[in-house]
């Protein structure tokens, strides 16, 4: 299984991946799970110590220079579109309780989906990760998956859209889905997060229309209690793992 999360900043994504990771882990699992994301949070999510320390693949700038022959520093240089990457996950995957995950950040600037070479090794890797590899893929990403290529798009499982109770979630849904759509991914879900009663419940069913929506989180203050105390986000949070469980029942009949 192949999943994308995506959302916009401040939803909840990072928590969601998190718990996935942890749940499929929990199932006998292989399980990589990729931040993709601007903010690179998810080693804290899924309580990895010194996870501040970690640089996401997109800053180390020799592998990106060995690999394509060139950085974006070097305006107007000749690189490589289909560089080496398999070797990777197994160099630069952290292991932690029973998974694996790979940082690799995102273009810090406008025109993140420009074929530079920082741009051109991420979709390389994830080209090969969504496509090559027969572990359970995880991709925590930004409000957009200019990432994916068209083939790792079509292989894809599920793109999982994480809303909360509110319009500005909603729109950012749809325009995801439709950027989705335009590129093939026809399977797109929703997870509703910080759900604090059924008013925001029926919202999120009545907005989301024609985005099937696989479940809910609850507002939890124990995430709050976990990250001051530097720990994963699903630490002793039952109700979370609980949650979350339930949203994986209902995607494998989705997808099955």
């Amino acid at each position: 299984m192949k999943i994308a999360v995506s959302g916009k900043g401040g939803v909840g994504k990072t928590t969601l991946v998190a718990a996935l990771s942890k749940l499929f882990v929990d199932e006998g699992r292989k399980v990589i799970a990729i931040d993709a994301d601007t903010d690179t949070n998810l080693a804290s999510a899924l309580g990895i110590r010194d996870a501040d320390k970690i640089t996401p693949l997109v800053e180390l700038k020799d592998l990106i220079k060995e690999r394509t022959g060139a950085t974006s520093d070097e305006y107007g240089k000749f690189f490589k579109m289909n560089p080496t990457v398999n070797d990777l996950p197994e160099k630069y995957s952290i292991s932690n309780n029973g998974l694996k995950l790979m940082t690799l950040g995102t273009i810090k600037r406008g025109g993140s989906g420009c074929a530079c070479p920082e741009g051109v090794m991420l979709k390389a890797l994830l080209n090969h990760l969504i496509l090559q590899r027969d572990e359970v893929v995880i991709v925590d990403m930004e409000a957009g998956i200019e990432h994916l290529g068209r083939a790792s798009i079509r292989a894809v499982t599920a793109l999982i859209v994480v809303v909360e109770p509110g319009k500005r979630s909603i729109h950012t849904a749809f325009q995801i889905k439709k950027l989705a759509g335009d590129l093939g991914i026809k399977t797109v879900y929703a997870v509703g997060n910080k759900v604090m009663n059924d008013t925001h419940e029926e919202f999120l069913k009545n907005e989301l229309d024609d985005i099937p929506l696989l479940g809910t989180i609850s507002y939890n203050s124990k995430l709050i209690e976990s990250d001051l105390k530097g720990e994963a986000a699903f630490s002793n949070n039952e109700q979370l793992l609980s949650e979350v469980k339930d949203v994986i029942t209902k995607l494998k009949e989705c997808v099955k």
